[in-house]
């Protein structure tokens, strides 16, 4: 007799019956297990969470005293009459893939990912499977990322050239992630590097769990701008242009994101330079870990779902899209007044 699929689709989130859980639910629901951080995966409500060790301080920094057990990445645990484990994601730091196995069946729940190591996050680990459920942020060929040292290039000679026309370089980016990887690719013998209170307060969550990350100064009320010559502001895209960066005078404004790929989306943000930077698998990327993983059944969430779906199958996977409420490369930097 035929059993039921081990994981299944609800209007909760992707579910295992069998094991009672369901993974990155975006309504609440009993127990939750959680691929990282990001507001679009782990989100408020649920009875209990599981999530990657590495990933804890994050979700209490965010979701605040939530009932949250960890495991190691690899670390198997059996719920029910399944064995979950967490794998490196690449993503941010913390971020997982969840395996779901039962007998020989075996699933793979990707959350958002990226194979290209960053010096910060664990990079992505490839985990062989028959089902494999995966993003589609950035699934088309125009989306090809460029390597780290031609945007430390870029990044710094703006910083430079802000300062020499009399302008204040401020970077947007979202604070986990994002901000972490535009922060080792900065010079800081340029200049002082100011941050967000919204930036400022991931930092800190990560550094208590050792990661290594360059100096930095939150910006207060009470920051003097005269005090900082030669400063670079990093700040939550939503501060771009607000009274909190206006306070340091004339500025230029960058904005880091895979979406700077795509011809005129610096001009709809309204900013000075765009720097394409992502957190998400390029289209490259994609492809290279569905055919790691050997999977002949993938699943397509978040993105460009159909086009990347007819090229999957048109390879000769069994494709189909999977609709969900993951976001995907989108904001999700709430900037109250206490941050800022």
């Amino acid at each position: 007799m035929a059993r039921d699929p081990l994981l299944i689709f609800t209007p909760e989130g992707i579910h295992c019956p069998e094991g009672g859980f369901h993974i990155d639910p975006w309504r609440p629901v009993a127990r939750a297990l959680i691929t990282h951080g990001h507001a679009d995966h782990a989100r408020e409500g649920h009875g209990a969470y599981l999530a990657p060790h590495a990933a804890a301080p994050v979700l209490r920094h965010r979701l605040g005293d939530i009932r949250l057990g960890t495991l190691a990445y690899g670390e198997p645990r059996e719920i029910g009459g399944v064995t979950v484990c967490f794998h490196p994601a690449g993503h941010v730091p913390g971020s997982a893939q969840i395996r779901v196995a039962r007998g020989g069946e075996v699933w793979v729940v990707s959350g958002d990912y990226k194979v290209a190591p960053d010096g910060l996050s664990e990079p992505f680990e490839p985990v062989e499977c028959q089902h494999f459920v995966t993003e589609s942020t950035f699934g088309l060929p125009v989306f090809r990322w460029p390597d780290r040292d031609q945007v430390a290039a870029e990044l710094n000679g703006w910083w430079k050239d802000s300062l020499a026309a009399g302008r204040r370089p401020v970077l947007g980016a979202y604070a986990l992630g994002k901000a972490l990887r535009l922060l080792t690719l900065l010079d800081p013998s340029i200049g002082p590097i100011l941050t967000h209170g919204a930036v400022e307060a991931t930092n800190a969550a990560l550094r208590a769990q050792g990661l290594s990350l360059p100096e930095t100064v939150r910006v207060t009320p009470e920051t003097d701008p005269d005090a900082y010559p030669g400063a670079l502001l990093l700040a939550p895209p939503s501060a771009l242009g607000s009274r909190w960066a206006r306070h340091f005078g004339p500025s230029s404004n960058g904005f880091a994101s895979g979406w700077m790929r795509l011809r005129g989306v610096r001009r709809r943000r309204a900013v000075d330079r765009g720097f394409v930077v992502s957190d998400h698998a390029d289209w490259a990327g994609l492809n290279w870990a569905i055919d790691q993983t050997k999977a002949e059944n993938v699943y397509v969430t978040h993105g460009y779902t159909e086009n990347f779906t007819r090229w999957l199958c048109d390879k000769g996977l069994n494709a189909q899209v999977v609709p969900t409420e993951f976001g995907g490369e989108v904001e999700d930097d709430a900037v109250t007044e206490a941050e800022a």
